[in-house]
C-alpha cells in the first residue's frame, strides 16, 4: 500500500481499482453476463405463482418461487411448452424445470431460460414427504419424549388460520361455548399456495415470542394432498419443534396425515378436536367438582361416624369407664411389695445382729482380758520410756524394774533374783 492508501494495483493501473479509473457500467454487465454463462444448464424446482402468456406471444413470462423460503426467480420459455403439457400448468403447480440462467444486459435483469418444464406429480410429492418424514424421524422429532403438555386452563390461545374459514369458526365457537372467558389472539395467514409457508412461519414466531400466549393452535379445514403439502414443508416442522410454546395441530381430516401433526405437542383430528383439547369444559368441570365435593363430603362424614363411635367404645371399656381403679390397683400393690421389703430388711438385721453378738463374745473368751480375769498376769520390763513383755528370765535380770499387769490393773516390782524351771521342779508345782 502507499501513503494514499491506494493498492498496487492503482498504481499499475488497473480499472475499477480506484474511483480515478472506474469501470463503466458496459464492462461490469458483460463480465456478470459472462460469470452467468459459465453455469450453464441446470435443473430447478420451484413453484409457479405467476403466468403470463399473451395470445401471440413468442414468449411466455412465468415466476417461479421456493417452495420454503420468499425468494422467487423469473423465468421465460416457448409458450408451447406450457400448452403440450401433460398436466395443466397453474399457478400454484409444482414443476421442475430445465433451462439456462440469462443476464440482459441492458436492462441489467437475471432470468431462466427453460427448455423443458416437468410438472411434479402426486406420487412424486408424496415420496418426498415420505424422504423427509424419515429424515424427521431419524433426528429425533416425532420422539414423545420431547413433546410438551398442553396447560390445563390457558390464558390466551393464539391461533394460526386462514381468514373467515370454517375452521377459523369452529375453533372460536367451540372454544368459547366450553369455557366463556378463553381469550385468543388469531393470525389470519394464507393456508395453501407459495405464500403459505412463509407467512404461517412469520406468525408462528410472533405467537412463540409472546409471553401472554400459553398454547398455539394451528387449524386448517379439509383439503387436497397439494392444498396440504405447506404443512408438510421441512422449514415449517423444524420450526414447529423448535418453539417454546405448546402447539395443536388440527390441520384437515381424521385422515389427513401432514408432518406438521407428527411434530406438534398435540395431533388434532379436526379444528373442533382442537378446541375440546385446548380448553376444558366448563359445564363438565363444575358438575366434576360438584361431585368430587359430594364424595369428600360424605367420605367425612362417613370418617367422623367411625371415629365417634370408636371413641363410644373406648370409653364404654372398664379401663376408661374408671380410670382410677388401676391405680388403686396398683397403690395396693406397691405397699405389699413395700412391707414386704421392710419385713425382709428387718430380719436380715436381727441376723445380722445375732451373728455380731455371737462374734463379740467368741473374741471376748479368747481376748487377753479374760486371760487375765483367770488369774494369769502380763510382766513387761520398764527400761525409761520404753516397755517390753517378759518371755524368758532373761530377759529380767535381777535388779531390773517391772511392770505386772493383772485383771484390775499393774503392779510395779523389782526383779530380786531369777530361777529356773526344770522339768522336774515344774511337775511338782
Amino acid at each position: 500500500m502507499t501513503e494514499d492508501g491506494s493498492g498496487a494495483a492503482a498504481q499499475t493501473g488497473v480499472p475499477g481499482s480506484s474511483a480515478e479509473q472506474p469501470w463503466p457500467v458496459r464492462s461490469i454487465a458483460v463480465k456478470v453476463a459472462q460469470w452467468i454463462d459459465r453455469l450453464g444448464s441446470v435443473w430447478v424446482e420451484g413453484q409457479l405463482t405467476q403466468i403470463n402468456l399473451r395470445p401471440g406471444a413468442r414468449t411466455a413470462f412465468l415466476v417461479l418461487r421456493d417452495t420454503s423460503a420468499d425468494m422467487s426467480l423469473s423465468v421465460t420459455c416457448d409458450p408451447d411448452l406450457l400448452r403440450r403439457s401433460p398436466v395443466p400448468l397453474t399457478e400454484g403447480s409444482r414443476v421442475v424445470v430445465y433451462g439456462k440462467l440469462q443476464f440482459f444486459t441492458g436492462r441489467g435483469t437475471l432470468s431462466l431460460r427453460v427448455t423443458e418444464i416437468r410438472p411434479v406429480g402426486i406420487g412424486e410429492l408424496l415420496a418426498r414427504i415420505e424422504r423427509l418424514k424419515a429424515l424427521l424421524a431419524a433426528e429425533g422429532l416425532f420422539d414423545a419424549r420431547r413433546k410438551r403438555p398442553l396447560p390445563f386452563l390457558p390464558g390466551t390461545v393464539g391461533l394460526i388460520t386462514g381468514r373467515g374459514g370454517a375452521a377459523e369458526h369452529d375453533v372460536l365457537t367451540v372454544a368459547q361455548n366450553r369455557w366463556p372467558a378463553v381469550r385468543f389472539v388469531v393470525k389470519n395467514t394464507a393456508v395453501q399456495g407459495p405464500t403459505a409457508v412463509p407467512q404461517i412461519l412469520d406468525a408462528l414466531t410472533a405467537l412463540d415470542r409472546d409471553p401472554a400466549v400459553d398454547v398455539i393452535v394451528l387449524a386448517r379445514g379439509g383439503g387436497s394432498t397439494e392444498d396440504l403439502l405447506p404443512f408438510s414443508d421441512e422449514a415449517l416442522c423444524r420450526a414447529i419443534a423448535a418453539a417454546t410454546t405448546p402447539i395443536v395441530s388440527a390441520i384437515g381430516h381424521e385422515p389427513d396425515s401432514p408432518l406438521s401433526d407428527l411434530v406438534a405437542d398435540v395431533r388434532a383430528a379436526t379444528p373442533t378436536d382442537a378446541a375440546k383439547r385446548v380448553v376444558p369444559d366448563a359445564a363438565s368441570e363444575l358438575a366434576g367438582v360438584r361431585e368430587l365435593r359430594a364424595r369428600s363430603a360424605a367420605a367425612l362424614r362417613g370418617w367422623v361416624q367411625r371415629e365417634s363411635h370408636l371413641i363410644a367404645q373406648l370409653r364404654s371399656r372398664p379401663v376408661l369407664a374408671d380410670p382410677l381403679r388401676e391405680l388403686r390397683h396398683r397403690q395396693d400393690e406397691v405397699e405389699r411389695l413395700r412391707a414386704a421389703a421392710r419385713r425382709t430388711v428387718e430380719q436380715t438385721l436381727r441376723t445380722e445382729s445375732t451373728a455380731t453378738t455371737h462374734l463379740r463374745e467368741k473374741l471376748t473368751a479368747v481376748g487377753p482380758a479374760a486371760t487375765l480375769a483367770r488369774g494369769y498376769a502380763v510382766v513387761q520390763r520398764v527400761a525409761g520410756p520404753q516397755r517390753h513383755v517378759v518371755r524368758s528370765i532373761d530377759d529380767a535380770p535381777a535388779g531390773s524394774q517391772l511392770r505386772v499387769r493383772v485383771a484390775d490393773g499393774a503392779v510395779s516390782a523389782a526383779a530380786l533374783g531369777t530361777q529356773r524351771l526344770t522339768p522336774t521342779t515344774d511337775q511338782g508345782r
